[in-house]
């Protein structure tokens, strides 16, 4: 996440058309799937539990609560960036990953409550992200969204400067996630918890080779873009992310940076985003070497790695002070 920022907004121009570069971009694109994929994971384990410990009306309602917090601090955060930047006012209205996650989140949790077991919920995230996957082509250039306010059309398909992300197709990821959850917390046992990572790195692996394959095949589509709209990219980029999941199963990753970082990941994309394309990052803008930004990048995460720490050894020594409690999701 922190390198495809810091690639986008510091790498100079002469380096923005070799292979280094576009490598760079495509690994470092991985991280928004990555992000939504693992929120829907975390929004349906965590409802699982919730459920045992009180009833499945309660924790959905707090999976829902959840959802409309994030989508909430979305435009908080684009007012924070708003104050620093003192752009247009219609940036607030801007629509980043932030906005399509939680209402993604919702979406999500609503499907979890109507779903009355674990095999059902699976069943309504798969057919949900399914549609929603092998509709964006006809979204993204169906005239009748033409109609609506800005805003709301920003929400369903990307507009240059007002919105990069949209609920058709990034939505699919986090509903892919949350049926992954449920498999994750249905499986308990330590047979069952290798039969599923084994199964999901089978699965992985089949949704890039189909994904693959099908990009020789010729569209079924009238118009479609495979770096944005294209299913077949969707698969293969989710098959990516996907085997991740076992990877780190089986290498039991617990490196205590890795933890740590990951714990507070909303708060380092929080402060990391104005660092980079912030007054703090404006002298870098499209100055730095490729190589130059990749050690730019490292630094960077270590830089965030102790801002962390201090915000964790703050808390832990200060209860929350009732004007910053809004921002509790984010410094938790």
């Amino acid at each position: 996440m922190v390198g495809a920022h810091v690639t986008d907004a510091w790498v100079r121009e002469a380096d923005r058309h070799d292979s280094r570069f576009f490598a760079t971009v495509f690994v470092n694109g991985l991280a928004a799937p990555l992000f939504m994929l693992l929120a829907g994971l975390a929004l349906s384990m965590a409802a699982e539990r919730r459920a045992r410990q009180g009833t499945v009306d309660e924790a959905g309602r707090a999976a829902m609560r959840r959802g409309w917090q994030v989508f909430g601090l979305a435009f908080l955060f684009r007012l924070q960036s708003q104050m620093l930047g003192w752009g247009p006012l219609v940036n607030l209205l801007k629509v980043d990953i932030l906005n399509i996650m939680g209402l993604s989140m919702v979406l999500a949790a609503a499907l979890w409550r109507v779903g009355r077991t674990s095999m059902a919920r699976s069943l309504l995230f798969l057919s949900t992200a399914l549609a929603i996957v092998f509709t964006t082509p006809l979204v993204r250039e169906t005239p009748m969204l033409a109609g609506l306010p800005d805003p709301l059309e920003w929400y369903l398909r990307p507009t240059p400067g007002r919105a990069t992300f949209s609920a058709f197709s990034w939505t699919a990821f986090l509903l892919l996630g949350a049926m992954i959850g449920e498999w994750i917390d249905a499986a308990r046992a330590p047979a069952r918890e290798r039969a599923l990572q084994a199964g999901l790195a089978v699965l992985a692996a089949v949704s890039v080779a189909a994904g693959y394959a099908a990009s020789f095949l010729s569209a079924i589509y009238p118009v479609v873009n495979f770096w944005t709209t294209s299913p077949t990219f969707f698969f293969i980029r989710l098959g990516i992310v996907a085997a991740l999941i076992p990877l780190a199963w089986m290498l039991r990753l617990q490196w205590g940076p890795l933890l740590t970082l990951g714990r507070s990941s909303l708060f380092v994309y929080w402060i990391h985003v104005e660092m980079v394309y912030g007054a703090l990052g404006y002298p870098l803008k499209r100055l730095l070497p490729w190589e130059a930004a990749i050690v730019a990048t490292v630094a960077l995460c270590v830089l965030l790695h102790w801002l962390v720490q201090q915000k964790d050894r703050w808390l832990a020594a200060h209860p929350l002070p009732p004007a910053l409690r809004i921002f509790g999701p984010v410094l938790r």
